[in-house]
């Protein structure tokens, strides 16, 4: 089953950008996954799985970095998030 992710991360530091840009740069070398970034979200696409073993992996990389809260939201289906003017 293919579902669609919404997450912010919300690095608890002064320094903010740098684990954003870290999170997504690792996401994004995951083919598997489709991605839209903007200002306060990321958007994933893929399959169930393949999306939870990735986001277990890659939150457990950056709460090891420091203080970080990630809010998500799972959607139970595919949603086009190539789509202009959403």
């Amino acid at each position: 089953m293919r579902i669609t992710v919404e997450l912010s991360l919300y690095p608890l530091t002064e320094n903010y950008v740098v684990p954003i840009r870290e999170f997504i740069a690792r996401l994004k070398t995951y083919k598997e996954l489709n991605i839209v970034t903007n200002a306060i979200s990321t958007q994933i696409v893929g399959e169930h799985a393949d999306v939870f073993e990735i986001l277990s992996k890659e939150t457990e990389i950056t709460f090891a970095s420091g203080h970080n809260v990630f809010v998500m939201k799972i959607l139970g289906f595919e949603r086009d998030i190539e789509r202009k003017g959403k």
